[in-house]
């Protein structure tokens, strides 16, 4: 496994493989690697001839008063996980190389899609996430492109980001990995205090009830967010940020469910902001 910090030294790794017609598999990370990562490193590895893993905690995605300093890091024990994993290179830029002095160059989506759900509470974070995502897709130069569906308003916004922007690259969406109580993986668990993480698996079974709800014939989606904060009000010191039921695609919120939807919801519990999701096709 070859560790590359270098952005030009970057690049030239990803030419000289593609020059030999192998695929590159890419996966972005912030690090602080939990088996949810590792189920992506994994299918890139199934699915492509070198893989890459970026570990780049992108200070331009967190707001003022966000984690960006207490955020979770490990780089030696991240190393460790996909050295044996086989990963090909783990590109570990720094922050004063993909953002140096008198940057100013930024992606912002214009559109509806980023100032719902998340965006309406974290203003600024998708412009963020797309900007290091397009600087990552032109160093990295992969062919695939994999992340996970727990965060799937970030997904939607990538896919619309390298679609608009003619990114040669596929991106694949992988399922949520969660805990034996359902607790979707996060980086961001690790903040929970014992009593947080113990009352932490209700956020997974809000959505459940959600998806019993609708399976039974509700399709109200007034009635099925109302029964879901009504669940997730029972929470010992938790915010409820919102509780949508969406189109997969758009983002909208329509008075009766149908096609594909989205049920998500944002809690904070204490200090910890955790978000969760499911995928629902509705005949």
């Amino acid at each position: 496994m070859r560790v590359i910090s270098g952005i030009a030294e970057m690049t030239s790794f990803s030419q000289q493989k593609t020059a030999a017609g192998l695929v590159i598999g890419f996966v972005p990370t912030m690090g602080y690697l939990h088996p949810g990562h590792v189920s992506l490193v994994k299918q890139a590895a199934k699915e492509c001839g070198a893989v890459v893993v970026s570990i780049f905690v992108n200070p331009t995605q967190f707001g003022p008063g966000e984690d960006l300093a207490a955020y979770p890091r490990n780089l030696k024990r991240d190393l460790e996980i996909l050295d044996a994993l086989k990963v090909d290179v783990v590109f570990t830029p720094e922050a004063k190389a993909m953002y140096p002095e008198g940057y100013g160059t930024f992606v912002n989506l214009e559109t509806p899609l980023t100032g719902k759900l998340c965006g309406e509470f974290r203003p600024g974070h998708f412009k963020g996430v797309a900007t290091v995502v397009a600087k990552l897709f032109n160093i990295v130069l992969p062919q695939k492109a994999y992340f996970g569906q727990k965060d799937a308003q970030q997904c939607i916004v990538i896919k619309k980001m390298a679609a608009e922007l003619n990114f040669p690259v596929n991106i694949v969406i992988m399922p949520t990995l969660r805990e034996k109580d359902g607790l979707a993986m996060s980086s961001r668990n690790t903040y929970l205090s014992p009593e947080e993480r113990k009352a932490a698996p209700e956020i997974y079974q809000s959505l459940l009830l959600a998806k019993k709800m609708i399976e039974a014939g509700e399709l109200r989606t007034e009635k099925i967010t109302s029964a879901v904060r009504k669940k997730l009000a029972g929470l010992q010191d938790a915010e409820i940020q919102y509780v949508a039921a969406v189109n997969s695609s758009s983002l909208e919120a329509p008075v009766l469910l149908s096609g594909e939807i989205l049920l998500a919801v944002a809690v904070k519990l204490g200090k910890t902001r955790l978000i969760d999701n499911i995928l629902l096709h509705i005949t």
